[in-house]
């Protein structure tokens, strides 16, 4: 069974995450600051992070470094979430670690179809 940790200060967005995501198949796991996140992933690294562009306590780029640095087992496929297409913060966020990005607000299909281009649902 995959874990999917959703890293947004927003508990809406976590809660449609969680609504649309949620299963049999799949584990979410929700977080409201990066350091909190970084905390869970210490203990248990998740299958996919979807972490927000705009984290309150540290920079989305910082947060998936952090991450990508953990000797864990899992190497976790990173989405960043953003509120508008960002080349210039999509670019730096590659650099870092991610894999790609989604747009916020998301609805059913648009999520869904990022995570099968993981190749995740």
């Amino acid at each position: 069974m995959k874990r999917c940790m959703f890293v947004d200060d927003s508990s809406v967005i976590r809660k449609v995450a969680k609504r649309i995501l949620g299963g049999s198949d799949m584990i979410i796991i929700e977080a409201a600051s990066g350091y909190d996140a970084l905390e869970m992933c210490s203990l248990e690294m998740p299958d996919i992070i979807v972490v927000d562009g705009t984290l309150p306590d540290m920079s989305a780029i910082e947060f998936i470094r952090r991450a990508r640095a953990f000797d864990a087992p899992v190497k976790p496929q990173i989405v960043i979430c953003l509120t508008e297409v960002d080349i210039g913060a999509i670019m730096r966020a590659k650099r870092a670690g991610a894999q790609g990005y989604l747009l916020k607000p998301f609805n059913r299909p648009q999520l869904l179809e990022r995570f099968r281009a993981l190749q995740a649902a």
